[in-house]
């Protein structure tokens, strides 16, 4: 069953037989929101970019994005970039996977962004949403929907983060942000570690 998460909530990522997640996939989706204009309603696309930033404490490790799909070790990866947004029906524009068994002991948390890489606000989107889903049943176990809009152009969305009982969980962060790509919203992420 997913958990609708509010903007700072936390949840612990156990499924409910007790055992850790193994592999999740946050899942970004948006739409641009249609524009009045003299002539009638228009879209116009727009390209968000998600990030996944790995740190050790307060300190950045790694980052995968669109031009890094990779972590340098292989536990997070990032599934392409998508232009345009809007896939719909549920469906999410880009993912990041997980694997949590393999993120390395130093890496305490990863945090996910979204930017706007063509420089449009969050006026200009609607229906933009994070979701985490446990990789190997296909269930969402929880969503953020980012509502409000707003004159910002990068969102600090979530975070997954070790608990110190050892296993994972995530929090819904929602934080907007000011910049174009993942290293323009470092400052931004910095009061979330």
């Amino acid at each position: 069953m997913s958990v609708n998460l509010a903007k700072g909530q936390q949840v612990s990522l156990q499924k409910g037989t007790g055992e850790s997640l193994t592999v999740v996939r946050m899942g970004l989706g948006w739409k641009a929101a249609p524009k009045r204009g003299l002539f009638g309603s228009r879209t116009r696309q727009i390209d968000l970019d998600a990030s996944a930033l790995l740190y050790a404490e307060q300190t950045p490790s790694d980052v995968v994005f669109f031009q890094h799909l990779e972590s340098d070790d292989g536990s997070v990866r990032h599934t392409g970039d998508n232009l345009v947004g809007g896939t719909g029906a549920g469906g999410d524009d880009e993912s990041i996977l997980v694997d949590l068994v393999h993120v390395p002991a130093h890496i305490t948390q990863v945090v996910f962004t979204v930017s706007s890489y063509t420089g449009q606000t969050f006026d200009e989107v609607q229906n933009a949403y994070c979701r985490l889903v446990d990789e190997s049943t296909g269930l969402e176990l929880a969503r953020y929907e980012l509502a409000g809009g707003g004159l910002h152009t990068g969102q600090i969305m979530a975070k997954v983060f070790r608990e110190p009982s050892g296993g994972w969980g995530m929090q819904a962060i929602g934080a907007p942000a000011r910049g174009r790509t993942f290293q323009d919203l470092l400052p931004a992420i910095e009061p979330f570690l």
